[in-house]
């Protein structure tokens, strides 16, 4: 991810929290979700100069690469506490 797509993706998801700070993900659609996000993305797409559907495709892959980061950084730190005697920590 480069520099920018990291300052895009930030962008967007400090908009979310101000707009859907209070609501629970797993329960509202994700439909509803991107409806509210919609502003948003309008305004980086238009100066991006891109559709609003090439930005929403943009938006995913980048959400989905933060995601597998995070997952892959949680998992590393789940190995290191494993390494002791015990029960190991499950992660799926």
């Amino acid at each position: 991810m480069t520099s920018e797509e990291k300052q895009i993706l930030d962008r967007i998801n400090a908009y979310a929290e101000k707009v859907m700070g209070d609501i629970d993900p797993q329960k509202v659609p994700v439909s509803t979700q991107l409806e509210k996000l919609k502003p948003i993305m309008e305004e980086i797409a238009a100066e991006k100069k891109m559709s609003l559907e090439d930005f929403f495709i943009l938006y995913m892959d980048l959400q989905s690469e933060a995601s597998c980061r995070s997952d892959a950084k949680l998992r590393e730190e789940l190995q290191d506490l494993n390494e002791g005697e015990g029960m190991p920590l499950l992660y799926r």
